[in-house]
């Protein structure tokens, strides 16, 4: 949508300014790197993050995606002086984008598990990182918060992605009256999946959520997030219709067939996410 296949092929090509990139293991480790700003989002990091997820979209060697950030704010939301056109000095290469970066919709199309490892305070334009997600892995001394109406704004994009994961009076709320949650809070709304003690704990339990990800069929897994993604918008017939054609996509894929002939063959699968 915002890039193209072939230009996300090899992120090796291109130098990022504010966000590190290293690939492991099948898995995609992005940290935001703009912590003398509480890694608030301008332009250049926002397309970066952009890229960088869709390069994992179209690669299917990336089985999982985790992403953290340095300093001690998670995100601060969106750099609203850089946005508005205050120059910034910044070496990236990365390409601008076919039309500008609505970060849910990025998110939405992911369709990889992806891991927000949070280790401080979320705010604002933040919460379009962790509501795109599909775990939130958060130390509990983080905090949640929505001040936009504090400035004359409404969080607008941020409440289409939350509208996926909090009952919607909860979520009203929260941007109604600039609203701040504890972790736990966050948690017991559906914003956190998970609330540890420490930093080192925190590491912990990301590792393990990844381990046991990467246990099973990354290809069955997209095909299952794919579905999620579009399944609301279908209804009646045509979505078990949907259900069923994605279901046969699945049995199609190297994976399935692995999977079968190892559970035959009393034998663990090796998946290759194909």
């Amino acid at each position: 949508m915002f890039y193209t296949a072939e230009q996300v092929a090899d992120l090796s090509n291109y130098r990022f300014e504010f966000l590190k990139v290293d690939f492991n293991a099948n898995v995609l480790r992005l940290t935001l790197n703009r912590p003398e700003k509480k890694n608030a989002m301008n332009p250049t990091l926002l397309n970066e993050l952009a890229f960088a997820l869709t390069h994992a979209k179209h690669n299917n060697s990336v089985w999982a995606v985790v992403i953290g950030a340095e300093g001690n704010i998670f995100c601060a939301g969106a750099d609203l002086l850089s946005f508005a056109g205050a120059a910034t000095e910044q070496s990236s290469n990365i390409p601008d984008p076919s039309e500008p970066i609505r970060l849910v919709e990025v998110f939405a199309g992911l369709y990889k598990p992806c891991i927000a490892r949070v280790h401080g305070s979320v705010y604002a334009g933040g919460f379009m990182i962790i509501s795109g997600c599909t775990h939130v892995i958060s130390v509990e001394q983080a905090t949640f918060s929505l001040p936009e109406v504090k400035r004359g704004l409404w969080p607008f994009q941020v409440m289409a992605g939350l509208m996926n994961v909090m009952p919607h009076r909860t979520m009203l709320d929260l941007c109604m009256r600039a609203g701040s949650l504890t972790a736990q809070q966050a948690k017991d709304a559906g914003l956190v999946s998970q609330v540890v003690a420490t930093v080192e704990e925190l590491d912990s339990a990301v590792n393990t959520l990844v381990d046991d990800i990467k246990q099973y069929s990354p290809a069955a897994i997209r095909k299952g997030l794919e579905a999620y993604h579009n399944m609301g918008a279908k209804q009646g017939s045509d979505l078990h219709l949907y259900m069923f054609e994605m279901l046969g996509k699945t049995i199609e894929t190297k994976d399935a067939q692995e999977g079968l002939k190892a559970f035959m063959e009393k034998r663990q699968p090796v998946w290759t996410g194909e």
